[in-house]
């Protein structure tokens, strides 16, 4: 069951394990705080990255879009066997021209990743090994859960993507595959599954959570950390 996010919440900053920062629904002591995730949606310009998550967050198709300059940010919060799960998307632009300078930041701590290819392109699906391996240069873990999707199922006549090419591919990743479409009103239930799927795997690894730091606090925490990578000899 999906939680509305209300409007005015405010958001505490919190730290994971590998000193991520991370924004909390603050509630009252009575209701436990959500853990965020940030999960990265990455692929060829025009494949409908930005229709997936506007129709997993919103419910709705996005019609006319915009081209993404840089990175474009949603969230939506699920409630999961009683725990609150929220979901942060970060959706980047696939023109190379719009995306070097948030690159570092966009694969930052994400916590699983999206692979979008278009079945009616066959070069954003060439494409997605690229893809795969710019995760990797950016320190992008192997064990951060990772799913391929095609888009745009609804125009079937000039799918130029086979279902088994495709799942052959993701099989060599050994990537679930999910093929959809974020405009056909009746895939609505197959776009939510594939974030639920994610939503569900990242829910069972619980990420250590400390005391929030004071701002002074957090502010020795960088300034240690980039003493340390100055003096870095690898």
């Amino acid at each position: 069951m999906a939680i509305e996010n209300k409007p005015g919440e405010v958001f505490d900053t919190v730290f994971s394990r590998n000193d991520s920062l991370e924004l909390s629904s603050h509630h009252d002591s009575e209701t436990a705080q959500a853990r965020v995730f940030k999960i990265i949606v990455i692929g060829d310009s025009n494949v409908g990255k930005t229709c997936l998550t506007y129709r997993f967050c919103g419910g709705t198709f996005l019609k006319n879009p915009e081209a993404t300059i840089g990175v474009d940010f949603r969230e939506r919060t699920l409630e999961l066997d009683g725990e609150n799960i929220k979901l942060q998307i970060w959706d980047t632009a696939g023109q190379e021209r719009f995306r070097k300078s948030m690159v570092e930041h966009y694969y930052r701590s994400a916590h699983a990743v999206i692979f979008v290819y278009d079945v009616t392109s066959l070069i954003s699906f060439e494409s997605i090994p690229e893809w795969v391996e710019e995760c990797t240069r950016h320190a992008v873990g192997p064990l951060v859960p990772r799913i391929m999707v095609g888009n745009k199922c609804d125009l079937r006549e000039r799918r130029e993507v086979p279902t088994s090419a495709a799942q052959c591919l993701a099989d060599s990743y050994n990537f679930p595959l999910f093929e959809t479409s974020a405009k056909d009103p009746s895939e609505k239930e197959h776009v939510d599954a594939i974030f639920l799927t994610l939503a569900y795997r990242l829910k069972s690894h619980k990420p250590l959570r400390l005391k929030q730091p004071s701002e002074s606090n957090l502010r020795h925490l960088w300034n240690q950390r980039e003493q340390e990578a100055a003096t870095c000899q690898c």
